[in-house]
């Protein structure tokens, strides 16, 4: 967790709420809802992780673990979620110990997990058939902003179910947007994957070019990084990029997941993404050189 100062609640704001899945994102997150004066239950496959964030946080709270997704969201006002892909979103969801059959009516289901638009609104549908509501809240700002409770959460769904949830969920966000209804929270963060790519790219190259150049990269950063060049990437990558060094969080792996939903969706809508499918591959040739876990920035080792 961030030494990062909790956001606090008024006693009759608190909720009862659960969390699902406690991989890098989900455990920072579930720890500032708790911090944040909610009361938590949550679940997690690998039980030892979920006994370990309880016994974090007992000393500041009073968080629970359940065995099964359907005990962690018994009672809960809001159930929050953040798994792999299409399939373990499901496999918490549906089926005889999936959270929706332990939800109450009226309950709010809030999906972090970056999966298809296609399985969000398969599950809102699944959802208000049992009269809960489901949001699908894909978040950027990766692992730091997750610990740090500043993500940026793109949300599809019922806008008074948004209205509820968003209060809470700002405990770990800087901001929380309603894009549409359901599946726009899940098509927008495939828009942001998308300029994340090209993004990458072009640092990629422009370092390994300024590189080649003799020049003192790190020197050109703090120059460009004041004009038209400058981004996020830049300003947090470049550096970390020139020394060689790929261990800061959302990984590549992941990424090509979320580039196989961006290219699927694309199918279906007619999109051209000549760069981002480019892109896609060249993130297989990092996978190839073993860098299934190095950070999206490594890019850049296929050139040199």
């Amino acid at each position: 967790m961030s030494s990062t100062a909790p956001k606090t609640y008024e006693p009759s704001t608190a909720r009862k709420v659960a969390f699902l899945g406690l991989g890098v994102m989900g455990y920072p997150m579930a720890g500032h809802l708790a911090l944040a004066g909610h009361r938590v239950t949550v679940y997690n496959r690998s039980p030892a992780k979920a006994e370990a964030w309880c016994a974090e946080f007992a000393a500041t709270a009073t968080p629970a673990h359940a065995p099964l997704p359907r005990l962690a969201a018994a009672d809960a006002d809001i159930v929050f979620c953040c798994v792999g892909n299409d399939d373990d979103l499901r496999s918490v969801t549906l089926g005889a110990d999936g959270a929706f059959a332990g939800m109450k009516p009226g309950a709010i289901f809030v999906d972090h997990t970056t999966a298809s638009a296609d399985v969000a609104r398969e599950l809102s549908a699944a959802a208000a058939k049992l009269r809960l509501q489901f949001i699908d809240a894909p978040v950027s700002g990766g692992q730091a902003g997750a610990q740090n409770g500043a993500l940026t959460v793109m949300c599809g769904g019922d806008a008074a179910a948004f209205d509820t949830a968003k209060p809470v969920g700002m405990a770990f966000s800087k901001a929380f947007t309603l894009m549409g209804e359901s599946g726009a929270g899940q098509l927008t963060k495939m828009v942001n994957q998308i300029c994340i790519a090209g993004l990458v790219q072009g640092l990629s190259e422009a370092i390994a070019f300024g590189q080649k150049a003799g020049l003192d990269v790190n020197q050109v950063l703090e120059v460009i990084g004041k004009g038209a060049a400058q981004s996020w990437q830049l300003d947090n990558r470049g550096k970390t990029m020139v020394a060689d060094k790929f261990d800061f969080g959302f990984a590549v792996d992941w990424m090509r997941k979320d580039l196989g939903l961006v290219l699927d969706e694309a199918k279906r809508n007619g999109a051209r993404l000549p760069v981002t499918a480019l892109v896609d591959q060249f993130y297989a040739d990092v996978q190839a050189m073993g860098g299934q876990r190095w950070d999206t920035s490594s890019l850049i080792k296929r050139l040199k």
